[in-house]
């Protein structure tokens, strides 16, 4: 996060202080949508309260968090905050020797009175 120019890290910040920063950026974005904290609560079918704890930084459960976010139509933001790993380098290399390069040819048993050679 940047502040005034100022880099904060956020590994620094208490846990209660990153769920206020949190609440404060959902207010502000039902603030920019022009949303009152009633409205919100309606479309998200929550509590008016609710939505007040969440914004002032209260814990919540990660169900009222994905009903906020799906209420303010941000669920998309959730690939920015949490994207999909995906392979590593590394783990790209090591598999490289074991990727199947061509099928093999099925061997039928050899039949009676015949031999294997």
């Amino acid at each position: 996060m940047v502040i005034k120019g100022i880099i904060v890290n956020i590994y620094a910040k208490s846990d209660r202080a990153i769920l206020r920063e949190i609440g404060a950026r959902i207010k502000r974005r039902r603030l920019s949508q022009n949303i009152t904290q009633q409205v919100l609560a309606e479309k998200t079918g929550l509590n008016r309260m609710t939505i007040v704890q969440l914004e002032k930084g209260d814990s919540c459960t990660m169900m009222t968090f994905i009903q906020v976010l799906r209420g303010l139509e941000a669920l998309g933001e959730l690939e920015n905050f949490l994207p999909e790993p995906g392979i590593r380098p590394l783990q790209l290399i090591e598999m490289q020797g074991k990727v199947r390069r061509r099928a093999s040819t099925k061997l039928k048993p050899p039949e009676k009175g015949e031999t294997e050679w």
